[in-house]
């Protein structure tokens, strides 16, 4: 932990100087909530931190290089504000780590620790953005959001069309497949409509060895009427051991409604899971939350969702097969 705030005295202190030849934004969220889970057997309540988005604070920069090609990088810590502790197993920057190259007319390169395409994906069709009570990634699969040792390039916006490829190194000694990953997607967003199809491979591994292989598909959109906004994505999953043995087969969808309310946001949604590995492992998942503006930059919030679980599923944290767990929260965030 001296390290790591040594790390911080060290970056705040060369600010001043790295903004006369780069321009350095740093920037950050502080999110903290009371949460009242139930996992089916037994009810904790808890101070959280990140309930609607990570607690985290960022350094991101950019030098004009000429000819339209600049220099980027991002820098971005995860923390636990209830505790202070470092978040994303004790990482430094744990959430963004890259550095790159970027231009309006080719689209940018990077090489880091950087957020899945289908992560991105996901977070953008989901009307709970991936935070709260009911956000996607409970069913949906992103992942572990962020991959390292990845090379990723995206395109400019063309006409409203936009996508990412990015390919993840397992760095494993004597094979260039073990630990890989490859994530792709492509996107159109013009006036209401938002369309994107995102696809993620996964190459398994344990202690150097390979387990398998894990894919994900996803197609999802949404439309804003302007009095509310619909949002809709399917996944398909497919799984299978080192010997070939299948282990994924699901699908996941997720109906979802936002809506402005006041001086904030109410959010609803339904996703389902579709188990075929065997029988009784589907799940529902049902959320609904609200999000109150305070201001531009902090807001109140709250949420509750609740999982029905079929006889042989676990998901939403159940503390056993069959069970039907529900979380509630309140809480504040504040962006800088």
């Amino acid at each position: 932990m001296k390290k790591s705030l040594l790390a911080f005295a060290v970056l705040a202190a060369f600010a001043g100087t790295a903004a006369a030849q780069t321009n350095v934004t740093i920037y950050g969220v502080a999110d903290a909530g009371i949460t009242r889970f139930d996992n089916g057997a037994t009810t904790t309540t808890r101070v959280d931190s990140g309930v609607q988005s990570g607690s985290r604070i960022g350094f991101r920069g950019t030098e004009d290089l000429g000819g339209g090609l600049s220099a980027i990088f991002t820098l971005e810590n995860g923390f636990n504000i209830d505790d202070g502790q470092l978040g994303q197993g004790g990482r430094l920057f744990g959430r963004q780590a890259f550095v790159g190259l970027s231009s309006n007319s080719i689209g940018a390169i990077k090489f880091g620790r950087q957020y899945n395409p289908i992560r991105t994906a996901v977070e953008g069709v989901d009307p709970f953005g991936l935070g709260l009570a009911g956000r996607a990634d409970n069913v949906f699969n992103v992942y572990g959001d962020r991959s390292d040792n990845t090379i990723n390039y995206s395109t400019p916006n063309l006409g409203g069309f936009s996508g990412q490829l990015a390919y993840s190194l397992g760095e494993i000694a004597g094979s260039n497949s073990i630990g890989r990953s490859l994530g792709l997607s492509v996107g159109y967003a013009a006036g209401p409509l938002s369309v994107v199809l995102a696809h993620h491979d996964q190459n398994l591994q344990a202690a150097g060895v390979a387990t398998g292989d894990s894919t994900t598909t996803l197609l999802g959109g949404t439309f804003d009427f302007g009095a509310a906004k619909l949002h809709a994505a399917y996944a398909r999953n497919k799984g299978e051991s080192a010997a070939g043995a299948t282990t994924i087969d699901r699908d996941d969808i997720l109906l979802g409604v936002s809506a402005p309310l006041g001086a904030g946001r109410i959010l609803a949604s339904w996703i389902r899971r579709s188990d075929d590995i065997g029988a009784n492992r589907d799940a529902d998942q049902i959320a609904l939350g609200y999000t109150y503006d305070l201001s531009k930059r902090t807001n109140l919030y709250t949420s509750y969702g609740r999982t029905r679980n079929d006889a042989a599923a676990t998901l939403g944290g159940a503390s056993a097969a069959g069970r039907d767990p529900s979380v509630f929260n309140v809480g504040v965030r504040h962006r800088f």
